[in-house]
């Protein structure tokens, strides 16, 4: 009998002897005549360590190395794949810590966004809906806002309205116009794991802190509501393409918009005396959709229920996708 090494790196009984021959504090294997493993034999001490393999294949999946001195061919392949790896780790991790800022080219094209505008209490309402919407299952948010006195101030009024209906506010997250990286904002917005985020504030530092909330966290946009000071179609131009996919919101009027596709989709509120067909549901009149461009079309009802059903287009009332902690 022979005790050879697996794949699991544990030794088992076989009845037919190794292959190939290693050393267990190196983690290296090679042939069973290599002059090198030989030589240290001869000094008394590898023998210590000594183990034995079936193949090469069970000596690789133990994670043991190739000689460099028997097997000069395999192990020239093996470094050249590790360097590639480091390689691409590298990369990586360079992606992942490179700041996502916007050039400043793009900053002074679009410096023109508005700031926002005192929220209303249509708004209000009409955001809470896109929360608190029929069969919803969301409980927990996170705010994040501007720190302009109007984006702070509604901030705090969606807070108060969300905690005086039940829900748990669990961070309240704000961010300069102008940062290094945006990292540390992005990170204190998304490290509570909320079942959605709500939004209130300047279009030209959102669009800095969405990039790096895309690229260096689970941020979610489809998860996201946000006042109407972002209802804009220069802010997706800005932002990147499909940094924003899936944002909803509401409008100053009590209507509410949703991104998809690079573009904004707008809804009226609902009509005096108007009972939608659904809890939720925006009044289907005519929709506006405001291309990246700016240029401005009409939609008839026909056509946005036919989007909706038809799933080309997000339905805003049904809210945001449930958090995959709650699914049913």
């Amino acid at each position: 009998m022979y005790t050879l090494l697996g794949a699991d790196g544990l030794p088992y009984r076989s009845t037919t002897p190794g292959t190939l021959g290693g050393h267990r504090r190196g983690r290296l294997y090679g042939r069973l005549d290599c002059p090198s493993a030989l030589r240290a034999i001869a000094r008394g001490h590898y023998a210590v360590h000594r183990v034995f393999f079936l193949d090469e294949t069970t000596a690789i999946t133990a994670r043991y190395r190739p000689c460099a001195v028997c097997l000069p061919a395999t192990y020239a392949r093996w470094k050249q794949n590790r360097e590639s790896a480091s390689a691409m780790d590298t990369i990586k991790k360079r992606k992942q810590d490179r700041s996502p800022l916007i050039p400043a080219s793009d900053l002074a094209e679009y410096s023109d966004l508005p700031l926002p505008s005192p929220h209303t209490e249509a708004e209000l309402t009409a955001l809470m809906g896109l929360l608190k919407y029929h069969g919803s299952r969301i409980e927990t948010v996170s705010v994040g806002h501007s720190r302009d006195d109007v984006s702070r101030a509604a901030a705090e009024a969606f807070s108060a309205a969300w905690r005086a209906g039940g829900g748990t506010v669990l961070a309240v997250v704000d961010w300069p116009e102008s940062a290094a990286s945006w990292l540390r904002p992005s990170t204190r917005l998304t490290s509570e794991t909320p079942d959605a985020w709500v939004v209130a504030a300047a279009p030209l530092g959102f669009a800095q802190l969405a990039r790096r909330l895309r690229q260096s966290t689970d941020w979610a946009p489809d998860r996201t509501v946000a006042f109407a000071s972002l209802q804009h179609a220069r802010l997706l131009a800005l932002a990147g393409e499909n940094v924003l996919d899936g944002l909803r919101g509401a409008s100053a009027d009590g209507g509410m918009w949703n991104v998809r596709h690079g573009s904004v989709t707008s809804w009226r509120p609902p009509a005096a005396g108007h009972t939608a067909a659904r809890a939720g549901w925006p009044h289907v009149g005519a929709a506006r959709r405001a291309e990246s461009g700016d240029t401005v079309t009409n939609r008839s009802a026909v056509e946005v229920v036919d989007d909706i059903l038809g799933g080309c287009q997000s339905d805003p009332d049904q809210g945001l996708p449930d958090h995959h902690g709650h699914m049913g």
